[in-house]
């Protein structure tokens, strides 16, 4: 279908496009250019300073290097959620991940519940334009009885993958890097070994770490060859298990960057990046493709020089500061992003509105959080996103926002600390940093203080004084259109629904091995 027709398509249904949006339209449609591909790539638990890209000295990522040089790099772009699987919801909804009830926590193996299936995501959405889509890698939102909840039965085609954290299972006995390095770390024991999974059927169990990002980039090489033979538009949603814990890497990485591990688990998330774009050059759609990447929450930072690096920022996974939240992220598409760097507020709540815009699909008819920024990309302009809301890992009505961002000001209404952030010397970043309110609410500049150190104090100063109620009025008008969803997690576990490739085999969960 040309840009033309997808114009035509969307004014039909009444799908109402920003002008920035309608310009590239026309203009691709004057051109006779196919309809646009999308790549969307997302790296788990990597902290805002852990890219070459981003300042770190030692980091080897030269692919995500060339899309920052050659793209546009973000340095005020936001995640949803502290922690995973909330995270991915409002990534692939558009949605806060209260809305869709992917709350508290995350997902495990035996979960009862997963992603809503009346949640639209951004492949169901561009299914009806005729895309083909397909997901690799850490999916993380339910398997559900009978895989009710795999990435097949939410929109995409062709699925690859671990469908949750590759530390949900026993991993002291596999091999993390060659020729025979175990895995660091236990991992989750009494539950079944971690799973790969093609489409809704059991590949291999327990994965082969070494091999496995060789499979992924086959499988994409594959699928974007397969979709342009077709001349079919195609969607490609890659959630890395890269550089969460435990870091892996197979022959071809291990050993190769100044980073130790972490880093030749990062240097291989960055090859298979560099796969991508030589499959797109060889098939001649590179310049008829929008990649996108980020990732979905901060640094583990109890994991010490394993656990990533949140760079300026406060603390890290787990916690609403800075630091757990605030994420790397690099618009590519050439011919059509200019290079450069933008400072405008952003969000993966904005990934879903914006290729909805660009491919002309219809959104869903549901209450969406994202704002489209095809402005900011293809023109470098404003931000339509005027604020930026922060809930912690385990949201409640009774707390509602522990933080929000105005422009350029953030306001803790409450503070946190985390596991997940452990170790580091601020002590603000601890687990045993308890609950804490604050009336008047935390403020600080974040383009003079992203580290959040030096709050503002109000008194004496009409400006903050005024800012303060303009941010309260901004929350309370945004708290009363939260509808909370029913908790998905909030379902628990059943040992029944954990992935096994042999289902009646005794004794469980040992016995669930094949491939």
């Amino acid at each position: 279908m040309t840009n033309f027709c997808l114009l035509q398509q969307s004014v039909r249904m009444g799908h109402f496009l920003s002008l920035t949006t309608l310009l590239y339209l026309l203009v691709t449609s004057c051109s006779g250019s196919p309809p646009s591909n999308f790549i969307l790539l997302f790296a788990d638990d990597l902290g805002f300073g852990d890219l070459g890209c981003y300042g770190h000295p030692t980091s080897l990522t030269p692919n995500l290097d060339r899309l920052a040089a050659d793209g546009l790099r973000f340095t005020d772009f936001y995640c949803t959620s502290p922690v995973c699987s909330p995270s991915r919801a409002s990534l692939l909804t558009g949605r806060y991940q209260t809305r869709s009830g992917v709350y508290p926590g995350v997902f495990y193996p035996g979960s009862r519940g997963g992603l809503p299936l009346n949640e639209t995501t951004i492949a169901e959405m561009l299914k009806p334009l005729g895309y083909a889509t397909a997901a690799m890698g850490k999916w993380h939102l339910g398997v559900g009885e009978n895989g009710m909840y795999l990435p097949t039965q939410q929109g995409f085609d062709h699925y690859l993958g671990v469908p949750y954290s590759h530390d949900m299972g026993p991993c002291q006995n596999l091999t993390c890097f060659p020729p025979d390095v175990k895995c660091f770390g236990n991992c989750d024991v009494g539950v079944v070994t971690i799973p790969l999974m093609h489409n809704d059927v059991i590949k291999q169990q327990p994965v082969d770490f070494l091999d496995l990002e060789r499979a992924y980039s086959d499988f994409a090489t594959d699928f974007i060859t397969q979709s342009t033979r077709k001349k079919q538009p195609f969607f490609l949603y890659y959630p890395s298990h890269h550089t969460h814990y435990p870091q892996y890497a197979g022959p071809a990485t291990a050993g190769r960057s100044r980073r130790g591990p972490f880093g030749d688990a990062l240097l291989e998330f960055d090859s298979t990046v560099g796969n991508l774009l030589s499959a797109l050059e060889h098939t001649g759609v590179l310049n008829n493709t929008l990649i996108l990447f980020t990732a979905d929450n901060g640094p583990e930072l109890m994991r010490m020089s394993r656990g990533g690096n949140a760079g300026p920022l406060k603390c890290g996974k787990g916690t609403t500061y800075e630091g757990g939240m605030r994420e790397p992220a690099i618009a590519y598409w050439p011919g059509t992003i200019t290079p450069g760097v933008t400072h405008e507020l952003a969000s993966t709540l904005d990934i879903m509105p914006t290729i909805a815009g660009l491919a002309g699909a219809k959104l869903p008819m549901v209450q969406l959080d994202g704002v489209d920024m095809t402005d900011i990309l293809v023109n470098h302009g404003p931000s339509k996103r005027e604020a930026m809301m922060f809930y912690p890992t385990d949201p409640s009505e009774k707390y509602g926002l522990f933080a929000l961002r105005l422009g350029k000001y953030k306001a803790h209404f409450y503070t946190r600390g985390a596991g997940h952030s452990e170790t580091t010397p601020d002590q603000d970043c601890h687990i045993i940093s308890f609950l804490k309110p604050h009336d008047p609410p935390l403020l600080f500049d974040l383009e003079s203080d992203p580290s959040e150190n030096y709050p503002l104090s109000p008194l004496g100063r009409p400006d903050l004084q005024a800012l303060l109620q303009r941010i309260g009025v901004v929350k309370k008008q945004f708290e009363a259109s939260m509808v909370f969803g029913e908790s998905q997690i909030g379902k628990g576990s059943d040992p029944d629904l954990e992935p096994c490739c042999t289902p009646h085999c005794t004794p469980k969960p040992s016995c669930c091995q094949c491939g």
